[in-house]
Order: structure tokens, then C-alpha cells, then sequence
């Protein structure tokens, strides 16, 4: 019995002192590493520096961390606000400027479009009177003989060579006869009485006017009616008979008076 008791006390003695040896091994074993990390640092300098680094970094971290959720706040919405006004004000001067480059864009179109119609306009404002010779020639010349009648027959077919030409260029007569008088397309170079025609009507046309693409190169020069003339009766005629016996009597009375 007490040898049993003595064995267990032995094994107990026996743990326990094994367990102090592995907790003595552990101390001196972190101990041993501690000081292996002293001398790699002493070793190696450059390496202290980067642990102070990333210790600074993780504060950094974490004090970014907690501004960030200090930020939140009236600051925020003060500021947002802030951008939103300025969004707006930047997208309104954007579409101003974008309304004003389109407008020019059309003007600028638009003004090359005028100077290419006056342009033509000005130089078939020369040809003109070259078309109004050639018809004056086709309304006064009566050709007899072969010859005259081949000379008419060409300058006719130049004539209608250049009604062509233009006519592709948009140029077109006008029809003014009967027509009622336009200032904005006739121009009146005589007016007189006419029964026919009610005032203010054209009655002849003394030289064609022409459009181009619907506005007036040159204007017609016409004659205007000025409607029915005064009407004459047999009352407002006088008598010659009547005349001359006021003249006798006129001539006895001033004979009585000088007596």
C-alpha cells in the first residue's frame, strides 16, 4: 500500500516538474526568438524604419476611418447643395452657349445663301436686256427670202437657247396684263383713262419683268388704268350763239356807259 502511494507521488512529482521544465522551455524559447529579432533588427537597420511605417499607416487607417464618419453631417448636405447650384448654373451657361453656336451656325448659312442670290441675281440682271433685244428683234423684223429667213431661224434658236438656260436657273417672266397693279413687282411708267379697264388694272406691258426662285430680279415696267374720264354732256358744252349775243350786249352796255 504505501508503495503505491509513494509511486503515485513520484509520478505526480515527476509531471509536475515536467510541466515547469516545458513552461521554463516556452519563456526561453520566446525569450531566445526575442532576442534573435533584436539582433536581425540590429543586424539590419533598414528594416525598423518600415515597422514604424506600417504602425503609422494602420493609424492613419483608423484615424481616416473615424473623420470619415465624423464628416457625415450639415457640412455634408451644405456642400451638396453647393455642387447641385453649381451643376445647374454650369449645365444653363452650357445649353446658352449651345442655343447661341446654332443660331450663328443658321446665320452664318443663312447669309451665305443671300450673297449667292444676289450674286446671281447681279449678273443675270446683265442678261436681261440681251433677251429683251432678241425679242424686240423676233417682234419687228418680218424676214422675205431665203437668206433672211435662215438668219432669222438661227438667232431664234440662240434665243431660245438662253430662255433655256435661264429657266434652269430658276428665272421666270412675269404675267402682268390685267393683272391689279403691285408696287412690289410693277413699275408704273404711264397711267391713263380707259373705259375698258377699271383702275388701277395694268393694260400694257412696256418692258417684262422676271422672278428668280420666287423673288423679283427685275421689275415690270407697265401702264396703268385710270379708270372711265370724265364724261362730257351737251349742258357743258357751250353755245357759240349764246356767246356771241353776251358779247354784243356786253359791248352796248360799255358803248351806253362811255356816252
Amino acid at each position: 500500500m504505501n508503495s503505491d502511494v509513494s509511486s503515485s507521488e513520484h509520478e505526480l512529482s515527476h509531471d509536475g516538474s515536467s510541466q515547469d521544465n516545458s513552461n521554463e522551455n516556452s519563456v526561453s524559447s520566446h525569450t531566445s526568438n526575442e532576442s534573435l529579432n533584436q539582433v536581425e533588427l540590429s543586424d539590419n537597420p533598414e528594416l525598423e524604419p518600415q515597422l514604424n511605417n506600417d504602425s503609422v499607416d494602420t493609424a492613419n487607417k483608423q484615424s481616416s476611418t473615424s473623420s470619415d464618419s465624423n464628416i457625415e453631417g450639415p457640412d455634408t448636405e451644405a456642400r451638396l447643395q453647393q455642387l447641385e447650384q453649381e451643376h445647374e448654373t454650369l449645365n444653363s451657361q452650357y445649353m446658352r452657349i449651345a442655343a447661341d453656336f446654332d443660331n450663328f451656325r443658321k446665320r452664318q448659312t443663312r447669309d451665305q445663301d443671300d450673297l449667292k442670290i444676289q450674286l446671281t441675281c447681279s449678273t443675270l440682271s446683265e442678261i436681261l436686256p440681251v433677251v429683251d433685244n432678241f425679242e424686240r428683234a423676233r417682234q419687228q423684223l418680218n424676214p422675205e427670202g431665203e437668206e433672211a429667213q435662215a438668219l432669222h431661224r438661227s438667232y431664234q434658236g440662240l434665243y431660245k437657247q438662253l430662255v433655256e438656260v435661264l429657266k434652269q436657273l430658276g428665272v421666270a417672266p412675269m404675267r402682268v396684263v390685267d393683272q391689279a397693279f403691285d408696287p412690289s413687282l410693277h413699275e408704273a411708267v404711264m397711267r391713263e383713262p380707259s373705259d375698258e379697264k377699271a383702275e388701277d388694272i395694268v393694260i400694257e406691258e412696256l418692258q417684262r419683268g422676271y422672278h428668280l426662285n420666287g423673288r423679283v430680279l427685275r421689275h415690270a415696267l407697265v401702264k396703268v388704268s385710270m379708270g372711265p374720264g370724265p364724261k362730257t354732256s351737251n349742258e357743258d358744252i357751250p353755245d357759240p350763239s349764246t356767246s356771241n349775243k353776251e358779247q354784243s350786249q356786253a359791248s352796248e352796255v360799255s358803248t351806253k356807259d362811255e356816252n
